[in-house]
């Protein structure tokens, strides 16, 4: 089924004497699906527009040039990164290639030290530089704008934590994203399926990403743009795109208009408030049948997330078993937290090199 997303306007949240607690509980709280978006936000829908093709341009790069934007070192955290991660069958994923890359800074620290011992955060950027100029400016100018709306829909969700903890330490999400270093934005490129699949992979609702929980704060979100030969298309199929599965475990298909930016919550958030705002699993459903042929697929991510020494705490009044977010224990710093989750999601190498 689809729902309606809430959705907060740009200059409502530009407002700060605006109390707009009733819909950050509604997206967010315990019986939110997890998901808003922000309407009207200037200069986004040609920074999509400029951004999101360039990411089939990325992957038909030649193998050798994207083998030198590969970073192994950062779990493919940075770069280029195709067939690392698992899929929940255990396979390599070869349906999706990704770029990763933090648009606010390209060294986030020259501490020999933090780099080694945090490596999907604290490595520099890769750049195709050469190869597809256009890519680093346009990524930057995306993600930033992203994050600058992104603490704004932070600084009304943490009034809504503040009337409801007398636990100030709580609201801290705005703190968390302004201060963090570990920004990261992931540009998506969904392969065209090169036949249509059989009619069980049709019916799998993860066929293109799949189920998984956000564990970073806050994951800001472009719609998806669908292509072939290098031309914009309407989606081919309209059982695609991104779904939930809300607190009555019911699949929720979640629309974001293409001039709105998403916003989902993430695990760390959860933590951090203890729960009053909430993740929620969510995949991506693949396109299929006759139409789908040639069609690939662009979006943006951009998973912002505390810095790596951050301690993933719970309030004081809060019970830890209550937390429900499978990777987290207590006195965990996010860096360890990340690691984690991420050994989980990707293949060690040995297994990529078989």
């Amino acid at each position: 089924m689809k729902a309606p997303l809430i959705t907060f306007e740009y200059q409502e949240l530009l407002d700060q004497t605006l109390d707009l607690s009733e819909k950050v509980r509604a997206a967010f709280g315990p019986e939110g699906l997890g998901i808003c978006s922000v309407s009207g936000v200037p200069g986004f829908p040609e920074r999509r527009q400029t951004l999101l093709p360039l990411a089939q341009r990325l992957a038909e790069l030649p193998e050798k040039t994207k083998a030198k934007l590969e970073d192994s070192e950062s779990r493919w955290s940075f770069g280029w990164s195709h067939g690392k991660e698992v899929l929940e069958n255990g396979r390599p994923d070869t349906l999706k290639g990704s770029f990763y890359a933090n648009p606010l800074c390209d060294r986030p620290t020259d501490d020999p030290e933090l780099i080694k011992r945090y490596p999907s955060y604290c490595r520099p950027n890769l750049w195709p530089t050469r190869d597809l100029p256009e890519l680093e400016e346009a990524f930057k100018s995306l993600g930033r704008l992203i994050v600058e709306v992104g603490l704004l829909l932070a600084e009304k969700c943490d009034q809504y934590v503040r009337k409801r903890t007398p636990h100030a330490g709580a609201a801290r999400l705005t703190r968390v994203i302004r201060e963090s270093r570990t920004t990261k934005a992931r540009l998506l490129h969904y392969f065209p399926p090169s036949d249509a699949p059989p009619p069980d992979a049709a019916a799998d609702d993860s066929s293109w990403c799949g189920w998984h929980t956000d564990h970073g704060s806050l994951t800001g979100l472009t719609s998806a743009m669908y292509f072939r030969e290098g031309q914009e298309v309407p989606c081919p199929d309209a059982s695609a795109g991104l779904y939930i599965r809300n607190r009555q475990g019911a699949l929720v298909k979640a629309v974001i208009p293409p001039s709105n930016i998403g916003f989902q919550m993430g695990e760390a958030t959860q933590i951090h408030s203890g729960g009053l705002l909430r993740a929620t699993p969510h995949c991506v459903r693949g396109i299929s049948g006759p139409s789908a042929s040639g069609v690939s697929r662009a979006t943006l991510a951009v998973f912002m997330q505390p810095q790596w020494d951050e301690l993933m705490d719970i309030p004081p009044a809060v019970a830890p078993e209550t937390v429900e977010v499978g990777a987290w224990t207590p006195r965990l710093d996010f860096g360890a937290f990340t690691e984690r989750t991420v050994s989980r999601n990707y293949c060690v190498s040995d297994a990529v090199e078989q």
